[in-house]
């Protein structure tokens, strides 16, 4: 990849961060509720953020994959309604991609995710997750097609660890002949508290689809919250399968954005 590709996504990442990371200091105060982090395993967490709240959640990821480069800034947004029903609003704010058919830039696919959550104790709670992907990305960065999903949760306290399973099913609008449009995705992430403001978080994933290559991938992360308003992650993402195998760098931020009630 060239340098002006790499200085262009690395430099409006970093500069997308740092502004974040202030205006994140300045919004946390007694008015909003704790954080609820979704960032940065793939799986997602049964309960909601605090209802009312607007939670941000914004970060920078590097891709490569042989001679592939991929740069975006991944965000989220989540509304809970009360504490069973919710909403999450994502994508990507912006890509750039390079890879053998040429350089492509521009706004990302949009994900909308309506969530229901079921608080079983103190220790667990279950969740269920319907989403659509808009293609609001233009080709090649996006297949143009609508996407549909299905995802199931499993929370869990182990005593100091945070368990947080999925078991998922995609509908692919876009799909190569002789492949199936159903693609089934499994996840398990396990974090945990280091010191009073530094979180350790590892995970392993995997999808399946009939007649394409299934996938793998194992991430690990750190994450740093100096206060129950704002938390920093850090990681790495390594995907050994599909071949050539995928290496991710990222890094995030999740903080509340406004209260509405």
């Amino acid at each position: 990849m060239g340098s002006r590709f790499r200085s262009t996504g690395g430099a409006a990442a970093s500069a997308a961060l740092t502004l974040l990371t202030g205006a994140a200091d300045a919004a946390a105060s007694d008015e909003f509720a704790p954080i609820t982090p979704y960032r940065p395993s793939v799986s997602s967490p049964a309960q909601l953020p605090a209802p009312g709240q607007i939670e941000l959640e914004f970060g920078g990821l590097r891709q490569r994959s042989d001679d592939a480069r991929r740069s975006s800034l991944p965000y989220l947004f989540k509304l809970a309604f009360s504490p069973a029903w919710g909403l999450l609003i994502g994508g990507d704010a912006r890509v750039w991609q390079r890879d053998a058919s040429g350089r492509a830039q521009g706004l990302g696919d949009t994900s909308l995710v309506l969530k229901r959550a079921w608080i079983a104790d103190q220790a667990s709670a279950f969740g269920v997750e319907l989403g659509a992907k808009v293609p609001t990305a233009n080709e090649p960065i996006g297949s143009g097609k609508a996407d549909y999903s299905l995802n199931t949760i499993y929370s869990r306290d182990f005593g100091p660890v945070h368990m947080d399973a999925n078991l998922n099913a995609l509908r692919l609008g876009l799909v190569d002949a002789g492949t199936s449009r159903t693609q089934w995705g499994a996840s398990a992430s396990f974090s945990g508290a280091l010191t009073d403001h530094w979180g350790l978080t590892g995970e392993l994933s995997g999808t399946h689809r009939a007649g394409a290559d299934h996938s793998a991938q194992v991430l690990a992360a750190l994450a740093y919250s100096p206060s129950k308003f704002l938390t920093v992650d850090i990681g790495i993402v390594r995907a050994p399968r599909p071949a050539p195998a995928t290496t991710s760098l990222f890094a995030g931020i999740v903080f509340p954005l406004a209260k509405l009630w």
